[in-house]
């Protein structure tokens, strides 16, 4: 039997990129979370109408920051999953989440749906289990 090439190292690198980045861009989140905090504690005089709206970013910051961490650690475990070819149905879910995440993250999730999807590459996912 002929030895057949994968991609699965490349998509592994790209998911190891993704992962930090999108943790770096929770860290972003985070940040502006903590300057708000620390805007509205050192002013005392803030107009009843701000709190309104500082509250309602705070939230939206801290589910962004929530969502982004999660991403991030799934990608990276999807990562780990892929140079060791295991789990296969958690890397095939992780890939059609990060077809929600911009057009890099479509390109991401479509390349690694087609290139484990590929029989030669389905078999190494079988025999890990």
């Amino acid at each position: 039997m002929e030895l057949q090439s994968n991609n699965l190292n490349t998509f592994r690198i790209l998911y190891i990129i993704k992962g930090v980045l999108t943790l770096l861009g929770s860290l972003i989140l985070l940040g502006y979370l903590i300057f708000i905090y620390s805007y509205t504690s050192e002013t005392n005089s803030i107009p009843s109408a701000d709190i309104g709206v500082q509250s309602i970013l705070a939230i939206v910051l801290g589910i962004g920051f929530l969502i982004c961490l999660i991403v991030g650690i799934l990608s990276l475990l999807a990562a780990k999953y892929i140079g060791q070819a295991r789990n296969y149905t958690f890397v095939l879910v992780v890939a059609i989440l990060s077809c929600l995440s911009g057009i890099l993250g479509i390109l991401l999730g479509v390349f690694t749906i087609i290139e484990i999807n590929k029989p030669h590459v389905k078999i190494l996912f079988d025999q890990k289990k």
